[in-house]
């Protein structure tokens, strides 16, 4: 694989090796050593005849076997001249460690051009290197190594990679990886997420993230490997801005939460989060049950998981009453199960037994205080009996707090026995909500969207004509046109969004002259620059019944404007119809271009005192229905809207479509840079945009490589015919798509799926389908040849897909196909799309994998030009199309 040379190597080289105990050298080849690494260790350095012990070489010419790694320990070495002899030394990666307090960063674009020519993967520069404990390696300059385990941490920053890894020495918590990125010019998170996804050793991933380079890669590769493993972020809160937007910061959590990961703010939280990863099945429900033999500490845990929007427990009437006969105190229905200070370990085990017999809670936290009625470590010894042998124990999360320093070595047991342990109450219920805020993003990470009516492509092609129209005299790029309100007024209506019918007056006889046009009542605003609050200067003239009231109005505006801000500009006066605001609602919205991941959605209740960086929700564009709707639900919980004193319920399935008819806007209009709809009025199932501020700017190039999520491609939709002159749609597929593939998959014969899943495959659930339909159409695609497409029931008859690798060296395909349909050439039109989706991308080679009894498949393949390999012995057969000379 891509990576195996760095993180697998069989040879390592060690260029500036030495032997004074303070340079980075020594203490690289003392952690070779120490790691006990299976391979061959190869110092280099011209003035040493050896190195810790070990043959040193004068130069990498000099070295009588090839390295897989080569660990380069003082960067003033890194020249043109050493990658040229690590390249004829068939070396393919190399680790790029800080610099030392005598050397200087010179490292230029040029060498890493060279390094990727050469096929040279570079780690660094300012990284720690590697530790792989399943492997035996520690290729870095870390004080502290790390033990096997499950978890794999990638950071950025070195102070914070130190620091987790003695905190994790200390209370035995291991790692399949740990990789320091350092200024990673060439290696990223998404080609690290890729191959950790690939390996057997590694259950959960930890990233440590400063910044994000490549949105889209990270995107690409972050939502695919969510799926497959548990990722936990830490990214700690720009709370003063330092050298920073704090908007920014949103928009990052939007992203981790859009990808399906978790996010940690602190590193209280880190670490606790580190020890539900390492130890805890996922979570089946929200219902948490505490048993504690201190009644406070029973209402801290209690306290804090209100605070974190966290669900106790409702037990039903027959656990309650096992509990208050078998404990002799009375239990409660939603309070903390109470064993008594003088609860020994019979209480305990009633209690956890009871409530491992029962339904009634998804996770249970048992707290246990100092107390004289107890030895701890003897309670700890029988509690994880029962875990371990109760039948039901697997179905529940069980986390420990044993409280105080004296219980520290039955928190160390927990442990030891993949028991979750915290040392506070409220640590224990932090970390169990890590897990319910995890699902919820998972949730939202598989949830099936609806269809709903969306653009024509002729629509959108209207839009965009206009926004050129109105762009094609910028002279660059980057320069920002705002919009009047007569042109916001004409996108908007182009873009059939309700816009309310608006007029900008010059002077107060031009408004009341519009007034009249409009009919009364009216609405009059002050429209300036320089005024971002209109009510700073009470700039809003509301119910206006005549032109005298409109023209007084005008005057009074005026006179408000210049004598609290007299060097404002004023560009004239809106006038609108008086909307009906009795028993509405307003919300604003307002979609910025982040400088990271493209156009970003911000929603909240809006005002003057709005404040966008801690009173509203935020999304990564596009959004679909499902999306929109989690997103209003998560305003309204936080409350960033508030619904109050409405006649009329608002209708979230309206606001929602609305959301998503301006995601597709702006998805494919790159010129709109900025739109605030402040506000939006929601009145039962109307919306009405009662004023927006709209900013253009010129756009080359393709629209969709702005976001970092990639929206859905129409372009790529089209129609063909099958042998019998029969049309079908081939398109890219569609998460919507869910219930017409789990209808296609029931015309596919068991021995056609074994055949494309080299197993027996069963039912496909909700996560499985959302797993093949829910695409990023970057690195994944996927094409359905649906049949009928023109009518109320179309069926898919036909599905492709290719997996690209993260160099786009090669992808992987799979082809099925309705097992009655064989023969009427729709597998040879769904392989050259492949072919033809491939060679677009500029994808070198176009690899697949079936039996060797798949004579069809096998057959079409060679027609189309495949290599084919055949193991009878394996039971495979190899396919590959070379693609750049074709």
């Amino acid at each position: 694989m891509l990576l195996d040379a760095l993180l697998n190597p069989n040879a390592v080289a060690v260029i500036g090796a030495s032997e004074q105990v303070d340079h980075l050298g020594h203490i690289v080849m003392t952690n070779l050593l120490n790691s006990q690494f299976k391979g061959t260790i190869l110092p280099v350095h011209p003035r040493h005849k050896s190195v810790a012990s070990i043959y040193c070489y004068a130069s990498v010419q000099a070295l009588p076997i090839k390295p897989d790694l080569a660990i380069i320990c003082d960067i003033a070495l890194f020249d043109q001249e050493l990658l040229q002899q690590l390249h004829l030394q068939q070396c393919h990666s190399v680790i790029l460690m800080p610099v030392s307090s005598v050397s200087t960063l010179t490292i230029n674009t040029d060498l890493f051009q060279l390094a990727q020519q050469f096929g040279i993967k570079l780690l660094g520069p300012e990284s720690i290197g590697v530790i792989a404990p399943w492997r035996n390696l520690n290729a870095s300059c870390s004080p502290v190594s790390a033990h096997p385990g499950k978890l794999a941490f990638i950071a950025q920053s070195n102070s914070v990679c130190t620091t987790v890894l003695d905190w994790a020495s200390e209370r035995g918590i291991g790692f399949s990886y740990c990789i320091s990125l350092g200024e990673s010019y060439d290696i990223s998170f998404d080609q690290l997420l890729d191959y950790l996804c690939r390996d057997s050793h590694t259950e959960a991933v930890l990233l440590q993230i400063d910044s994000i380079q490549d949105a889209r890669k990270f995107m690409s590769a972050a939502r695919a490997a969510s799926r497959k493993r548990r990722i936990l972020v830490f990214k700690p809160t720009d709370k003063l801005g330092l050298g920073k937007n704090i908007v920014s910061d949103l928009v990052y959590d939007a992203a981790i939460k859009r990808a399906g990961m978790l996010r940690v703010y602190d590193t209280h939280e880190l670490f606790a989060a580190i020890e539900t990863l390492t130890h805890s099945i996922p979570l089946r429900g929200e219902r948490l049950a505490v048993i504690t033999n201190g009644q406070a500490t029973g209402m801290m845990a209690i306290n804090q998981l209100d605070t974190l929007g966290g669900k106790l427990s409702n037990l039903c009437n027959n656990t309650l009453e096992t509990l208050t006969e078998s404990l002799s105190i009375p239990q409660y229905a939603q309070t903390p199960i109470y064993v008594g200070n003088s609860g020994g370990i019979e209480h305990y085990e009633i209690a956890l037994s009871t409530l491992l017999d029962s339904d009634d809670v998804d996770a249970i936290l048992i707290i246990l205080c100092p107390s004289f009625a107890v030895k701890h470590q003897a309670l700890s010894h029988r509690l994880i009996e029962i875990i371990h042998s109760h039948p039901r124990a697997k179905r529940f999360n069980i986390f420990t707090n044993w409280t105080g320093e004296t219980c520290a070595p039955s928190r160390q047991l927990f442990t030891q026995h993949g028991i979750p342990t915290y040392r506070t109450p409220e640590s224990a219920v932090t970390a169990f909500m890590h897990l319910v805020e995890y699902r919820r993003n998972q949730w939202q990470l598989k949830e099936t969207p609806a269809t709903i009516e969306s653009y024509t492509q002729q629509q959108l092609q209207s839009i965009r004509a206009w926004l050129e129209q109105k762009t094609e005299h910028s002279d660059q790029s980057n320069e920002m046109i705002t919009l009047d309100i007569t042109s916001s007024q004409e996108l908007l209506q182009l873009a059939q969004l309700p816009i309310l019918r608006s007029q900008l007056a010059k002077s107060a006889q031009e408004a009341a002259q519009f007034a009249d046009d409009i009919g009364y009542p009216v609405t009059v605003k002050l429209a300036s620059p320089d005024i971002i609050h209109k009510s700073d200067v009470q700039g809003v003239a509301l119910n206006l019944n005549s032109a005298e009231e409109v023209a007084t109005a005008v005057d009074s505006i005026i006179d408000r404007a210049n004598s609290v801000q007299p060097d404002s500009v004023i560009l004239g006066f809106i006038v609108q119809p008086m909307a009906r605001l009795f028993g509405t609602q307003e919300i604003r919205i307002k979609i910025v271009d982040d400088t990271v991941f493209g156009p970003t959605l911000f929603i909240g209740q809006g005002g003057s005192g709005w404040r966008i960086s801690s009173q509203s929700v935020v999304s990564l564009l596009p959004v679909n229905m499902a999306l929109s709707q989690y997103l209003l639900v998560q305003a309204v919980n936080n409350g960033d809207i508030r619904f109050e004193h409405s006649a009329l319920i608002p209708n979230f399935a309206i606001i929602a479509q609305f959301l998503v008819k301006l995601s597709e806007m702006i998805v494919a209009c790159p010129q709109i840079k900025e739109l605030d709809i402040h506000p939006l009025l929601i009145d039962g199932n109307e919306l009405t945009i009662l004023d927006a501020a709209i900013k253009i700017a010129k756009f080359n190039g393709e629209s969709h490589t702005r976001l970092a999520i990639r929206p859905y491609p129409v372009e790529m939709e089209r129609v063909v015919n099958l042998k019998h002159g029969k049309p079908v749609l081939l398109r890219p597929i569609k998460p919507e798509d869910e219930p017409l593939h789990a209808e296609f998959l029931t015309h596919v014969t068991r021995e056609d799926l074994y055949k494309r899943f080299f197993s027996d495959v069963g039912e496909f659930d909700h996560a499985a389908l959302a797993n093949l339909t829910q695409i990023d159409y970057d690195r994944e695609m996927a094409f359905v040849a649906i049949e009928d497409f023109n009518t109320p029931q179309p069926q898919i008859i036909g599905v492709c897909r290719v997996m690209l690798s993260a160099d786009n060296h090669d992808g992987e395909f799979g082809i099925l196909v309705r097992s009655q349909l064989k023969g009427h050439g729709l597998g040879r039109i769904l392989m050259q799309q492949l072919v033809d989706y491939c060679q677009q991308k500029g994808t070198r080679y176009l690899v697949g994998m079936t039996m060797p009894n798949n004579s069809g498949m096998l057959a079409l393949a060679k027609s189309l030009g495949f290599e084919i390999d055949i193991s009878f012995e394996d039971g495979t057969a190899d396919m590959r199309l070379t693609l750049e000379n074709q």
